[in-house]
């Protein structure tokens, strides 16, 4: 029988339908619901039960709108939602490498019961394979003012509910197979970006000792920028921007409050950064648990005793266009605009335009600069950051665009590298029809190979903290950067636009 015996009670998993020899358990709380008396609190310990708990199905999901293929929705009354699965090796010999996953979503959408995240091939590689829900949106990173009526709210909690989940698999894990000792946090987009915060956090000290980042995303706000946006919502939700006010409206109409802020902001072409992609949650410096933002607070030495990986796409900003989420700017008036709004000089603009292919749309030229802006720039300097503060520190770039043999006979169109398009690789999940979409239509042998790498990369590197390259030696990138490509692809330049960006500067950015 696959029981397990937790510090709140037994649980039962079951065998994963792929791989029999991995077991798994899914929806198991590690805190308690976050609502009622414990909303915008710090997450408490989840309650113990008798008997043995099934955790044979994942969790609900956090407060939000979006409805992802594959995925569960969330649905108002839902509360249980700080839960987390676990895949491990059913005979393993215990004292295994530990993978903990933190998925993305702008912090407003998401969960761990995505496809993309089934770990069964990364425990078939020997871990022990862990992903869990936090609070989102309003719930998880928006800010509740002081009133002096009952405890402060902390800013962040978001981030507090991923350091309970570390808190328990420290605390837990062990009953698994894996070890408390050998834990690497790992995230994408958002999720990266949050695993670059627990690594300037005092607080997450010593919970893991490894961390991998996929495309971290550039952006911290002040407290007074999320006080900005608390306005905003409570505004939208016709309450008052109070504790009280905020607590007397329900985790849906804040949702829904939040959802016609943003769409505010994606119809009026005046309103600055926010118009292009309206994220209007993230982390907070709050100077308590985040001092500053990721970036600033690794250059100055945080988080340099754990070992790091680093991957970002070389197209990142394609899927943000093709979903529809970003705005389009298609003439050289509304990109000289997108420049100024963030300003960037413009002459990084015109040697972008220069740097690209011949008779670039003015779309492309936007689409290259701003996912290099978002993610890929911001990525690659918190790699170079954490090695010159002395860190043990990988890079790496997923270039993987003509796709090569898709499997039905054609090339599946123009595949890009964009963002996420990697995830279902480092997973080894390209067998999920859900996923064709990312990689451009269904795998062919080449991408299957490539997933094996991946995955087998990811696995090195939990258990033993090194991938298969050379770490950057903390004066530069040099050669000491893997290119994921699948063998038919020819090589390209992946990183024609890294200079550039050392005569520009790199603005740090707020949601």
């Amino acid at each position: 029988m696959d029981v397990f015996t937790t510090r709140a009670g037994r649980v039962r998993g079951r065998r994963s339908e792929r791989h029999p020899g991995i077991v798994t358990v899914r929806g198991l709380p590690y805190a308690a619901p976050p609502f009622g008396a414990d909303r915008f609190r710090a997450p408490r310990p989840a309650q113990p039960w008798d008997g043995v708990r099934e955790c044979t199905a994942y969790g609900p999901v956090a407060p939000q709108s979006a409805e992802l293929p594959g995925s569960p929705a969330w649905s108002p009354g839902d509360e249980d939602i700080l839960t987390l699965n676990i895949w491990a090796p059913a005979d393993g010999p215990g004292d295994l490498p530990v993978l903990v996953w933190i998925h993305g979503g702008a912090y407003v959408f998401g969960s761990s019961a995505q496809p993309d995240f089934d770990g069964t091939a990364l425990a078939a590689r020997g871990l022990v394979v862990v992903t869990l829900n936090h609070r989102l949106g309003f719930e998880g990173f928006g800010h509740v003012p002081a009133d002096g009526e009952g405890p402060a709210c902390p800013d962040n909690r978001g981030l507090l509910d991923q350091i309970a989940a570390l808190e328990w698999v420290r605390d837990t894990i062990a009953a698994f197979g894996g070890s408390p000792g050998r834990v690497t946090l790992a995230g994408q987009s958002s999720g990266a970006t949050s695993v670059a915060c627990l690594m300037a956090a005092d607080r997450a000290r010593g919970l893991f000792h490894r961390a991998i980042l996929h495309s971290a995303v550039n952006a911290c706000a002040t407290v007074g920028q999320a006080a900005r946006t608390t306005a905003e919502v409570a505004a939208a939700a016709g309450v008052p921007a109070t504790r009280a006010g905020l607590l007397a409206a329900s985790p849906q109409t804040l949702v829904s409050a939040s959802d016609r802020v943003v769409e505010r902001y994606r119809q009026d072409p005046a309103s600055g950064q926010r118009h292009y992609d309206p994220a209007i949650y993230g982390p907070v410096a709050d100077g308590d648990l985040l001092p500053c933002d990721p970036l600033e607070a690794w250059a100055a030495g945080a988080g340099a005793e754990v070992e790091l990986l680093v991957c970002h796409t070389t197209e990142e900003y394609w899927l943000l266009d093709a979903v529809g989420s970003s705005a389009k700017v298609t003439t050289d008036q509304q990109l000289h605009t997108f420049a100024a709004d963030f300003g960037l000089p413009p002459q990084l603009v015109d040697a972008y335009r220069d740097r690209l292919p011949d008779a670039a749309p003015v779309l492309d030229v936007y689409l290259a600069l701003y996912g290099d802006l978002l993610f890929a720039e911001y990525s690659s300097r918190l790699a170079e950051a954490h090695a010159r503060a002395g860190g043990r520190t990988y890079l790496s770039r997923f270039d993987r665009r003509s796709g090569g043999d898709t499997g039905d006979g054609g090339d599946g169109g123009r595949v890009r590298a964009w963002h996420c398009a990697d995830i279902p690789f480092a997973f080894g999940n390209l067998h999920e029809e859900s996923l064709h979409f990312l990689m451009g239509g269904p795998p062919g042998p080449a991408d299957h190979e490539l997933a094996h790498r991946m995955t087998g990369a990811w696995a090195a590197f939990a258990a033993h903290g090194d991938p298969g390259w050379a770490p950057l030696d903390g004066g530069g990138e040099g050669s000491a950067v893997r290119v994921w490509r699948t063998s038919g692809e020819e090589a390209r330049e992946t990183d024609a636009f890294r200079d550039l960006w050392d005569a520009a500067g790199l603005p740090l950015l707020a949601p």
